[in-house]
């Protein structure tokens, strides 16, 4: 047998056998330095896949300082960009709306407006009436005050002055009734009267004329000519309106009697008539 012949080699067995590594050359050193001995084959641990690869670089992790701050600024970036997104939804949700639509959309909006400015007009005027109370509580009391003044004028149970006439009529036949002075006051007051008294006796609503003998009785009180009447109330009104053709003087003259008129600066009426309390009347208020 030769000794360059090599027994056959079973099948798979050239696989299975390392590759021969090539001679490695010594580095080159000093003159006159002996090469060492060569260096054995590098020893590697088992080779890796690529999920494993993955898997060791994403775990455990390693965050730089600069990747946070990238992090955090893209987050941000996309929470802006969400934002506006669904706000331009919102918006193209109008724009594709029917006019009916948006002008319903319009005026839901102006009612609630309106409300909602009568609502602050009426918070105002609440204000301004508590910082007021206590003005307004005064005016009340003026008020009150010249009502009461006023409705006792009418009443005749509070003394009244102010401009006027004085009505003077003397009937020396003794022919003007009751009949004629009842005319003379509804004349007066048609014209404006708002205090009448005759001689001594004042004038309300509720005032009766009747004929006595030598004379004529109002109220039930005789009076005796001549007739005084004090009359306040606007004299250019209340003049004429005695003097029309026709009208009360004419009438008067008729009966032969005889007619003044003057104009003094202010007029007294200071009869005054008992207050009377009602017996079944009350105040609704009460």
């Amino acid at each position: 047998m030769s000794t360059n012949d090599t027994p056959p080699e079973e099948p798979g067995a050239a696989a299975q056998r390392p590759k021969a590594q090539p001679p490695l050359e010594p580095p080159a050193g000093p003159v006159g330095h002996e090469p060492g001995p060569a260096a054995g084959p590098e020893v590697t641990g088992p080779e890796q896949t690529g999920r494993q690869r993955l898997a060791a670089g994403l775990w455990p992790p390693r965050v730089s300082r600069a990747q946070l701050i990238v992090a955090v600024l893209l987050f941000v970036l996309g929470l802006g960009l969400a934002i506006q997104v669904r706000s331009n939804s919102d918006s193209s949700a109008l724009r594709g709306a029917r006019q009916e639509d948006l002008v319903r959309i319009l005026d839901e909006l102006d009612g609630r407006t309106k409300r909602l400015e009568d609502e602050k007009q009426r918070l105002d005027d609440q204000r301004r009436e508590l910082e007021s109370s206590s003005n307004q509580a005064e005016e009340a009391r003026k008020q009150t005050v010249e009502k009461e003044r006023q409705l006792g004028i009418l009443a005749g149970t509070v003394a009244a002055q102010g401009p006027g006439i004085v009505l003077k009529i003397t009937d020396p036949k003794n022919q003007v009734q009751s009949d004629k002075l009842l005319d003379t006051l509804q004349e007066l007051r048609a014209a404006g009267a708002e205090a009448i008294q005759i001689n001594g006796v004042r004038i309300v609503a509720d005032s009766y004329f009747s004929d006595e003998e030598d004379g004529v009785a109002i109220d039930g009180k005789k009076i005796t000519q001549p007739y005084e009447f004090k009359v306040i109330g606007k004299p250019q009104d209340l003049e004429p309106a005695l003097n029309i053709p026709g009208g009360v003087v004419q009438s008067l003259e008729k009966e032969q009697a005889v007619v003044g008129v003057t104009r003094p600066a202010k007029i007294v009426v200071d009869a005054l008539r008992a207050a009377k309390q009602p017996d079944y009347a009350r105040s609704s208020s009460s």
